[in-house]
């Protein structure tokens, strides 16, 4: 098999929910090492590790870190669960399966940083998910992994879960600080940065839960050991989402470098049983999509932006020929019509005129003429956005229509979707 087992290394082990199971595969023992060492020497360790961030950028996580100011107290730490990207379920996957793996990361990356409270915010619809965190922290709490004297070390920190209230915007880190502030979750304004002014106006770092999740392995075995797994550009494993038209749909952990191609016949063992691979996306919902012809790319953040997409959330959907792929951007764009907070006009404004001329173009009321407004409408919303939502929204749409044209072109007057409902000639 192509997996590479790192955080998901006792999956389906007994009892690996609670703090029991998790200590008996070896849980908090990094923390214990990590609480012996200096700050600065722990952040290095990341450094070396070459960790990129699993929310979406692939931002160098040490680097990261490394942006708070000297000497600015308090300052706090976010774990970023508002997993809302479609086609992403890794983040619950890792809360379900091995909680205290998260809160383990997340200890380690509070003493790294010198906070006193951390924070996990986690998707309004994840209920199940918010009680099973909460438990969680309250078993760490009573073994005295945290509050007051950690493991009785010089080092205390209060760990909060916070749901949020069901937006997709306040998987920007921005807006989550504004929601944790109890204020309606919209961006900020950039700069300053949430390292310089962040939560309470402090400096913050907010990280995702699979990146917290990587700490305790780089904390146990070294940065130089993780640096090992994985590509030159792309160090370790990531956990990958499967769906669409594949014979085993799931959450599967792949070392970087390895081929899509790999994590598509070998862990999702192929395509269903008369279907042939037409597109995918490689990255959730936002990301560009991409053909056939690039299943052989690595799993590789730079490769695949080179290519013209990103692997994004880590979410890879799989379409077949029977996709319509304006019926796909239509859907997707109708989510981000839904989901933009309203906050500026571009957004706003360019969500709902690219929904209303999909609608129109899946159900083959459109003319060409007004197909080929669709690049304007885009055009006027990619880049020009208060923050990333707003371009995303075009990503997928336009990659789509510069990608199959024809298929496009072909829903024009067509009164109905050509390739959901063809006309057979007799």
């Amino acid at each position: 098999m192509a997996e590479h087992r790192l955080l998901t290394a006792h999956v389906g082990e007994e009892g690996l929910d609670t703090l029991t199971g998790y200590e008996r595969t070896g849980g908090y023992q990094a923390l214990r090492k990590t609480l012996g060492m200096t700050p600065e020497a722990i952040i290095e360790e990341v450094k070396a590790s070459g960790l990129r961030g699993r929310g979406g950028a692939a931002f160098p996580t040490g680097t990261k870190w490394s942006f708070l100011p000297k000497d600015v107290y308090p300052r706090y730490l976010c774990c970023n669960a508002d997993e809302s990207e479609p086609g992403c379920f890794k983040d619950r996957y890792l809360i379900d399966k091995n909680p205290h793996q998260l809160i383990e990361g997340l200890l380690i990356a509070a003493f790294a940083l010198q906070v006193h409270h951390a924070f996990i915010y986690i998707r309004g619809e994840y209920h199940d998910q918010r009680l099973t965190l909460e438990r969680c922290v309250e078993e760490a709490r009573a073994k005295g992994y945290v509050g007051k004297k950690i493991m009785g070390k010089d080092f205390d920190c209060e760990i909060i879960v916070h749901g949020g209230a069901g937006a997709y915007i306040c998987g920007e880190e921005t807006a989550l600080l504004s929601s944790l502030e109890g204020y309606r979750g919209q961006p900020r304004l950039k700069p300053p940065f949430p390292a310089i002014k962040g939560l309470y106006g402090q400096p913050t770092v907010v990280n995702n839960v699979e990146t917290l999740s990587t700490l305790p392995h780089i904390m146990e075995r070294g940065g130089a050991w993780y640096k090992t797994i994985g590509c030159e550009s792309s160090a370790g494993t990531r956990l990958f989402c499967c769906s669409g038209h594949i014979n085993r749909p799931g959450v599967y952990e792949m070392a970087m470098g390895t081929t899509i191609r790999e994590l598509l016949e070998e862990e999702c063992q192929g395509m269903l049983e008369g279907s042939d691979l037409k597109a995918f996306q490689p990255g959730g919902g936002s990301m560009q999509v991409l053909l056939p012809e690039h299943l052989d790319l690595p799993l590789d953040f730079d490769a695949v932006a080179k290519a013209g997409s990103s692997l994004g959330a880590g979410a890879m959907v799989f379409m077949d020929q029977t996709t319509c792929m304006v019926n796909v951007s239509m859907r997707l764009v109708d989510f981000y019509h839904h989901e933009s907070c309203g906050k500026c006009v571009p957004c706003r404004e360019g969500t709902y005129f690219e929904s209303k001329l999909m609608h129109r173009l899946e159900a083959g009321d459109a003319t060409l003429e007004e197909l080929s407004t669709l690049e304007d409408i885009c055009d006027n919303m990619n880049g020009k956005c208060f923050c990333p939502l707003g371009d995303t929204a075009t990503w997928f749409v336009m990659s789509a229509y510069k990608a199959f044209r024809e298929e496009f072109r072909s829903h024009c007057g067509a009164a109905a979707c050509p390739v959901r409902h063809p006309v057979v000639m007799v």
